[in-house]
């Protein structure tokens, strides 16, 4: 019982993370993107684009969400391993374009790297575990 409270809490915490981030990037995207991780952003009205993200974000974290709601808990170790390897790239856009090593590795990695854990521990937690027949199989003569 103590793990399915620990991997509650710990999907909680990333649903409401990303929808955090996420809704910041729909709502003031200037201030927000600079810590992407990436060295310079697009000049002119490149707003549409972080936006993009934020909407991304938060449908990401919509997913998740609806999925410990309803209790579908097998699927939410699913597709919080899924959902990682959005976190694992943007680690890997930041770190392609020069931008921040730490920002890359310590908020994008971690995130992802976080997600997967607790991925794997609901997968765990859901695992069917095979139980032997209630009555034994019949002994030849």
């Amino acid at each position: 019982m103590a793990l399915k409270k620990i991997n509650t809490a710990l999907a909680a915490v990333f649903i409401l993370f990303i929808l955090w981030f996420g809704t910041e990037y729909i709502l003031s995207p200037e201030t927000t993107a600079p810590g992407y991780g990436l060295p310079s952003w697009p000049s002119g009205d490149g707003d549409g684009f972080l936006i993009i993200k934020g909407i991304r974000d938060v449908v990401l974290a919509l997913v998740l969400g609806i999925l410990l709601v309803t209790g579908h808990r097998r699927a939410l170790g699913w597709v919080l391993l899924v959902e990682a390897l959005a976190a694992y790239g943007d680690m890997t856009n930041v770190l392609a374009h020069q931008g921040s090593v730490a920002t890359a590795l310590g908020v994008h990695g971690l995130t992802a790297t976080l997600m997967v854990v607790n991925g794997l521990l609901i997968m765990r937690e859901t695992r069917t575990i095979a139980t032997a027949p209630a009555t034994p199989a019949p002994q030849p003569a």
